[in-house]
């Protein structure tokens, strides 16, 4: 690790929508802890382990003893639940597994029913946000994006360089490499040497393990024009048991002034998403 770490980006350099903006990695924080959508996703899968041993129903304040949740949790991650269809809530208040639930129990339908909610998730996240949204994984040593919502009015980012590549430059890929350890790093920066894409790109290995190593898992990940120039991304990491996975979206420079509360509006509402994984 380098004793002295290169001078921060300098915000007037980038443009005039950015230098009206604190845009460091450092200013765009998440409010840490349970904010966090692997903590949601946690919590949200002990209550649909504990609903679906109730085929008769429970009600609310018997979860409540199964469940150690803190307060005001439950009722939120009921709902959310209750909205995606894993829960359905009787007229007496009790909670049965809902439709979505019971169809993942049946082999049959199980990879179907995930695809399904995982889309309708990166959709409802795409509207919400007004940005396109991405599922990114590392697999095999190697990134892969194999989701992505978008539209005519939130284009996606022109993958002009294979995103594989582009690891070290990309939102994206510098929050699956946050997830691995430092061998599993090295690795990577071992097969895919560090190109200079923009000349905002940052290319010195050590640099960039550095960075990679001091990254806050409740801060999101960004991508300043690294990439490609005119364009902004923001990634939160997805953690489902051993898979490595990042949720992430991207605007137009032009729209800078977004990007802070875009990326704490991805990271707040990427339950659903990584529940579509985690089941």
């Amino acid at each position: 690790m380098p004793d002295r770490l290169p001078a921060r980006p300098n915000v007037a350099t980038l443009g005039p929508e950015l230098a009206q903006l604190p845009l460091q990695e450092d200013e765009v924080a998440i409010t840490p802890g349970l904010t966090a959508p692997f903590h949601s996703v946690q919590y949200a899968l002990r209550l649909l382990e504990t609903i679906a041993a109730h085929s008769d129903g429970i009600p609310e304040d018997e979860i409540a003893r199964h469940v150690d949740l803190p307060p005001g949790q439950l009722s939120h991650l009921l709902l959310m639940l209750g909205r995606e269809g894993y829960v359905h809530r009787l007229p007496d208040g009790a909670y049965l597994p809902g439709d979505a639930l019971i169809l993942l129990s049946r082999g049959g339908d199980r990879d179907r029913v995930r695809r399904d909610k995982l889309r309708e998730a990166l959709d409802d996240l795409r509207v919400s946000l007004g940005a396109a949204v991405y599922i990114g994984l590392y697999r095999d040593g190697e990134l892969e994006v194999p989701h992505v919502s978008e539209s005519p009015e939130t284009p996606p980012v022109h993958q002009w360089v294979d995103f594989r590549s582009a690891a070290h430059a990309t939102a994206i890929g510098k929050c699956l490499l946050s997830q691995l350890d430092h061998d599993g790093r090295q690795d990577h920066f071992a097969r895919h040497r560090a190109a200079r894409l923009t000349s905002r790109t940052i290319t010195d290995a050590r640099v960039l393990l550095s960075s990679l190593e001091r990254q806050p898992p409740t801060m999101p990940v960004l991508d300043l024009q690294e990439y490609a120039v005119g364009t902004l991304c923001a990634a939160v990491p997805l953690t489902a048991g051993a898979t490595v996975g990042t949720l992430a979206l991207s605007l137009p420079v032009g729209e800078a002034h977004r990007l802070r509360q875009a990326a704490e509006t991805l990271n707040r509402k990427a339950a659903p998403a990584l529940l579509s994984l985690a089941l």
